[in-house]
């Protein structure tokens, strides 16, 4: 037990020593990972849809 709760006392050490974002630096992140994904998603969407009318020309 007693290495349990060494464990847990050098966790909240470490916790202590991030350098945690501010509200305004999350926000920040969420936008750029949403607007990326969107984008992502519409180049694989349309790279899907191109081929799949190739392949329809082809076939």
């Amino acid at each position: 037990m007693k290495k349990f709760i060494n464990y847990i006392k050098e966790c909240i050490a470490e916790m202590k020593k991030v350098a945690w974002p501010t509200g305004k630096q999350v926000v920040s992140y969420t936008k750029v990972i949403l607007i990326t994904t969107v984008i992502f998603a519409v180049i694989l969407g349309l790279a899907d849809f191109l081929l799949l009318r190739g392949a329809f020309l082809i076939f």
